[in-house]
């Protein structure tokens, strides 16, 4: 069975939501590559991340540079492929 990247999405949404946080979809207009997701966590904590299937999924070259960029800039970065990689983002 295929699991869909929705699918990993909804459950993300769920569980920040069910931590009091937000996780808010991201369009940045002209900026291809960029993350899927926002989340803001109590604490304050914000994570920018990017949501792939579990399996077959790649980050692009694109991609790669914004990460790059955000973590030099010290901003916390998250991928996340299934409910393992979302318990890790949510246990610290």
């Amino acid at each position: 069975m295929t699991v869909k990247e929705s699918a990993i999405e909804r459950e993300l949404m769920r569980r920040v939501h069910g931590r009091g946080g937000l996780c808010v979809k991201v369009q940045a207009l002209g900026a291809r590559g960029f993350f899927d997701r926002l989340i803001i966590l109590p604490g304050p904590r914000v994570v920018f991340c990017e949501v792939k299937k579990p399996r077959g999924s790649r980050i692009s070259p694109h991609q790669h540079q914004w990460h790059d960029l955000f973590r030099a800039l010290d901003v916390e970065v998250a991928v996340v492929k299934n409910s393992e990689d979302i318990d890790a983002l949510l246990k610290t």
